[in-house]
């Protein structure tokens, strides 16, 4: 395997409109985790992925194994528990970031969270290039840390540990989350956190405050919202790190924008591409998830994707996508980023949509 993600998966209902959840008429069954959403991302551009957690022998988890299976990632690795449920959530249309948005989650006691040491096997990961792994199941459970702890502990042929920290607050009412997930972090090989989770969990106001404080992982990505994400790795060490701006992109729904994020720069990184390069994967990647109204996007082409990486940085910082832009017609290249005067240089908005 290329990526092995491990996490739970949920059922989630999306609202039929904006709105409080108790005003919200009716929803739409989807599916909705983290983990899931990077290695279904993976699958899509190409890569072998697969998904290691646990559902419940029901309804739901049959749903999940069907849907994640469906993008192309193996899950002969995923456990049924005959006991324990599927975990699922409600949410309302609004970004995660504001007071307006709701979200309610029917997990406790999910077959997910009692993945363990001695229900998930390490064999169940070994052999791959990258483990991608998240804080939110940390939170889920004593037994889900202890398995956190144990992927994440050195050992002979490790695969390369992938952590994003993504701190979900209303998990860790009972946990000492920034003290657990910065000793996962430091324990890993590529981090991912955002600027706001790294000043709320540990005060941190800088990226270069985040970057000393994180010195053991090899890469350290801090994403900052709609600006950028700015990133170190081992060539780029005591600077100020490697900033690319995010594109400017007709954001349609937030959510999922993240995890995209992450699957693009895994993409990037298993294909051996600089840091500069990774991250505009991965704000590409992201586009995708902003642009349409789900969790899930299927990634931009790859032949797209690299001609915007491309791009030199005046035409990269002119670089507008819009809903459905990866359908934008290649031959065309008003359409995939070049504008005008042709690939890689700077002109009028160099937008990147369908009529």
């Amino acid at each position: 395997m290329d990526v092995v993600c491990l996490g739970e998966s949920m059922v989630t209902f999306l609202p039929s409109r904006p709105g409080r959840l108790a005003d919200v008429p009716s929803f739409t069954r989807a599916i909705g985790g983290a983990e899931t959403n990077v290695a279904c991302a993976l699958a899509a551009a190409g890569h072998r992925a697969k998904w290691v957690g646990r559902v419940g022998r029901d309804g739901f988890g049959d749903h999940l194994l069907d849907v994640v299976g469906g993008h192309g990632v193996d899950v002969t690795a995923v456990g049924r528990d005959p006991h324990r449920p599927t975990g699922i959530y409600f949410r309302t249309d609004e970004d995660r970031a504001t007071d307006a948005h709701e979200v309610v989650y029917y997990r406790a006691g999910s077959a997910a969270s009692a993945m363990s040491p001695a229900t998930v096997p390490y064999e169940s990961v070994a052999g791959a290039r990258i483990l991608h792994l998240t804080g939110i199941t940390a939170a889920l459970s004593g037994d889900c840390l202890a398995l956190l702890r144990e992927l994440t502990a050195p050992r002979p042929g490790r695969p390369l540990v992938s952590f994003d920290v993504n701190h979900r607050p209303a998990l860790w009412r009972d946990g000492d989350a920034p003290g657990v997930l910065l000793g996962l972090a430091r324990r890993a090989d590529v981090v991912f956190v955002g600027a706001d989770e790294a000043e709320r969990l540990w005060g941190l106001k800088d990226p270069r405050e985040v970057f000393d404080a994180l010195p053991e992982p090899g890469t350290v990505v801090v994403k900052l919202g709609g600006t950028g994400a700015v990133a170190v790795d081992g060539e780029t060490r005591g600077g100020a790190g490697v900033l690319v701006p995010a594109p400017r992109v007709d954001v349609v729904s937030p959510i999922g924008a993240g995890d995209a994020f992450a699957a693009g720069f895994l993409s990037a990184t298993l294909r051996g591409l600089d840091l500069r390069s990774r991250l505009r994967h991965g704000h590409l990647t992201a586009a995708t998830a902003l642009t349409v109204p789900g969790d899930l996007a299927a990634p931009p082409r790859r032949d797209l994707a690299d001609r915007l990486a491309a791009l030199d940085d005046a035409a990269w910082g002119t670089l507008h996508l819009g809903p459905d832009w990866t359908a934008a017609d290649e031959e065309d290249p008003g359409r995939t980023g070049g504008g005008p005067q042709g690939p890689g240089r700077a002109g009028d908005d160099q937008e990147v949509r369908t009529p």
